[in-house]
């Protein structure tokens, strides 16, 4: 196998990092070259992305690798889901992105269902109703008259607004697009009357590329300002879960995924959509997959509790670790939380939050920061078992462990708790599951790998992985019942 370096950019709705991946002697080792924050910016009563900021950070990234004199065969970039850039006819970009959790879209769903009914909806997509799809934030600009809308001549999601920065090039990602739920999973194309409800035309998205596809090369103003040459930019899958999906290192099909990070999305990979009613009336998603397969998969709220309320606690330790092993101090199944309530999607304060639900449903009160983040860690253990339970019903095939990728995978404390709630093995890594997958699909596009399989082989021999078993399967039984009763 030849020896290859490739340039993976992910980014997160916290962080980003670039990182250089490179494949010797049939391994992958990587590197990160940079890390930065990825701030939500509140300004005019509304929450944005700094696209520029984070064009910025992938130029720096770029400098890194000229200033070495790496020589990389490729470029790959990954972010989150459903937000996107709109470009004006001269090129530029017209305004920073909304961000997901803006609260404009609040009520947006049920608007939109006036004119197309929610049934409708789900079954031309297959895609779980969350109020901040794309869909819903492009009814609410088109009914705001949102004057950045208005002038659009291209709207591109996230990784691909980067990829257009880099290259020049408007494409529309097939991974990327499935969060939109503005595509149909048959068609593999965006659905002409959900299009006409919100004003828009096919071609404003750009020309649709599979994970995989070279889009172009550095343009001539980018190789100046890093000092690279004209590096091919790759499709790969620019959903982040799409990405550490493929990265799951698997032996066959008999296995659900989670992607532990500031979300919790928890699945299985299929070869084709499943859209019926159990589907629907549980909220489950169809997403795009490398290679033609489906993401059947459904959001949990992750992290993103511990991260915000981490920045509250004047008490606690720094280091987040500490913190895992502090939680196992607090008193368990004391009290319990519904991961994915409205009252933790962006609330001023995430303490706040949380005692307050715990009141609300007549629980002891989490006070320090021991019991609350135990009250998290055992709240997501618990909601995953709800959502595994829902999946085995569902999947065409039995469920026979749970793969976690991604950082919260490395608190061991947490990943306990799923195999004690779930019953069955939980098998961790690799951590850096999303730049690992953003890698290898760029060694398939120069075709250093052939197919999903060998991909995988490479990485299940590159990393390390943790099993972990279930104990105390009645303690956990009967706490989940309490769980039930107190989230219903």
């Amino acid at each position: 196998m030849t020896n290859l370096n490739f340039f993976a950019v992910d980014l997160g709705a916290t962080s980003g990092r670039t990182i250089l991946g490179s494949l010797v002697d049939g391994k992958l080792v990587q590197r990160e070259l940079t890390r930065f924050p990825n701030p939500i910016i509140e300004t005019g009563g509304h929450f944005f992305w700094d696209i520029y900021a984070l064009y910025n950070e992938v130029v720096r990234g770029l400098k890194v690798v000229a200033t070495e004199g790496i020589e990389i065969a490729s470029i790959g970039i990954d972010t989150w889901g459903v937000d996107f850039v709109m470009i004006g006819k001269d090129g530029g970009v017209l305004r920073n992105p909304y961000c997901y959790r803006d609260p404009h879209t609040d009520g947006a769903m049920e608007e939109f269902f006036k004119r197309v009914p929610k049934e409708k909806v789900y079954e031309k997509t297959g895609i779980q109703f969350m109020q901040f799809n794309s869909l819903f934030q492009l009814a609410t600009l088109k009914r705001n008259h949102d004057s950045a809308l208005e002038a659009a001549d291209k709207i591109l999601f996230v990784p691909d607004a980067l990829t257009y920065m880099l290259t020049g090039e408007a494409v529309c990602e097939y991974t990327i697009l499935s969060t939109s739920q503005l595509l149909d999973p048959r068609t593999k194309r965006m659905d002409p009357e959900l299009l006409e409800a919100v004003g828009l035309k096919e071609s404003q998205f750009g020309r649709y590329v599979q994970p995989g596809e070279v889009v172009g090369q550095l343009s001539a103003e980018v190789q100046k300002i890093t000092g690279l040459g004209a590096v091919p930019v790759v499709a790969v899958a620019g959903h982040d879960t799409g990405s550490a999906v493929a990265a799951v290192p698997a032996e066959n099909e008999r296995f659900a995924y989670l992607s532990c990070g500031t979300w919790s999305l928890l699945g299985v990979e299929t070869k084709d959509a499943i859209i019926n009613e159990q589907s629907y009336a549980n909220n489950f998603t169809n997403e795009g997959g490398i290679e033609g397969t489906t993401r059947f998969l459904k959001n949990i709220c992750g992290m993103w509790l511990l991260e915000r309320c981490r920045k509250e606690w004047m008490d606690a330790p720094a280091d987040v670790n500490q913190i895992n092993q502090d939680s196992m101090e607090a008193e368990a199944f004391r009290s319990f939380i519904f991961p994915d309530a409205p009252d933790f999607a962006n609330p001023v304060s995430m303490v706040e939050a949380i005692q307050n639900y715990c009141r609300r449903t007549g629980q002891p009160v989490p006070e320090d920061y021991r019991a609350m983040a135990r009250c998290i860690f055992e709240s997501l253990a618990m909601r995953y078992r709800q959502v595994l339970g829902y999946l085995k019903e569902m999947a065409p095939f039995p469920i026979e462990k749970l793969h976690v990728i991604g950082g919260g995978s490395r608190n061991g404390y947490l990943m306990q708790m799923a195999a004690n709630s779930i019953g069955m093995p939980v098998v961790t890594g690799p951590v850096e599951g999303t730049a690992i997958g953003n890698i290898m699909l760029q060694a398939k596009a120069a075709g250093v790998v052939s197919d999903i399989f060998e991909m995988r082989g490479i990485i299940a021999d590159s990393i390390e992985t943790k099993t972990y078993l279930p104990q105390e399967t009645e303690r956990w039984e009967k706490a989940y019942a309490e769980y039930e009763k107190v989230t219903k």
